[in-house]
């Protein structure tokens, strides 16, 4: 069972102070949930982890099994079992799908233990079908052209395949319709496990009917204001913002939906 803590994490960009003491503790075979108003931090937190260079952590630890990764380079971040499912994927030319995840999967490997072609073919089919993917998507430019959907679904394939020990997805449920939402959800859903846990950001309830936390955190003002279980998420939906609001005596404004 693995470990990610982050403890009274403090970020800034642009010398404008954005995340302001998170603390959040998650092990694997657990999914967390992140909501918030926009502009509460939900998606520097994220970037913060893995290293984004535009954010600056100005205090606080971020401890995957007691190791503070904020001492890491993005790489290494991700060999020690990190990934991150970002709102907009990066088009990459000249690099297929198939080539890069197979390169990820090995940048985790020993020399010696390295996924040969015929195991890596053989996985990528069993991951494609589980998402209803077109096997010519494994020879596309690494979502060059691709819509907003087939990008959402080519993260999770990522997921899939690359088997992170924690996974950050930030609102992997933007801009997707109801089909295609049920599609990345079932993919979530099946790393499930004893090995896994995730931490999903997203303004919406929607994606919570597919995906059930068991834990929900609400980060308002840069900070987590409230943790609970999966009912917690419901209870925001009916009442809003402004009701946790006035239900836990804050004062600030928020930016809604």
């Amino acid at each position: 069972m693995a470990v990610l803590e982050i403890k009274n994490l403090h970020v800034s960009i642009e010398d404008k102070e954005i995340l302001k003491g998170v603390n959040l503790k998650m092990q694997t075979g657990e999914i967390h949930a992140i909501m918030g108003p926009n502009g509460t931090g939900k998606s520097t937190l994220s970037a913060a982890i893995m290293g984004h260079p535009s954010y600056e952590v100005t205090e606080g630890e971020v401890l995957l099994d007691g190791e503070n990764v904020l001492d890491m380079e993005v790489d290494e971040r991700a060999r020690a079992g990190l990934f991150l499912a970002v709102q907009y994927p990066s088009e990459i030319a000249g690099i297929t799908n198939a080539e890069f995840m197979r390169a990820a999967i090995n940048s985790r490997r020993d020399e010696d233990d390295k996924m040969n072609v015929m195991d890596f073919i053989n996985k990528l089919d069993e991951k494609m079908a589980v998402l209803d993917m077109p096997e010519e998507m494994a020879e596309r430019y690494l979502n060059e052209g691709f819509s907003g959907g087939e990008k959402k679904r080519n993260e999770i394939l990522q997921l899939l395949m690359i088997e992170p020990t924690f996974a950050i997805l930030d609102e992997i449920d933007s801009g997707l319709d109801i089909d295609a939402l049920q599609v990345v959800s079932k993919g979530v859903n099946a790393m499930r496990g004893e090995g896994f846990g995730s931490l999903i950001i997203t303004h919406y309830q929607r994606l919570l009917n597919y995906i059930t936390p068991d834990v929900v955190h609400i980060m308002m003002d840069g900070r987590v204001v409230k943790t609970g279980g999966a009912e917690l998420a419901k209870k925001l939906e009916a009442e809003g913002y402004k009701g946790l609001m006035e239900e836990l005596g804050l004062d600030f404004d928020i930016e809604e939906d």
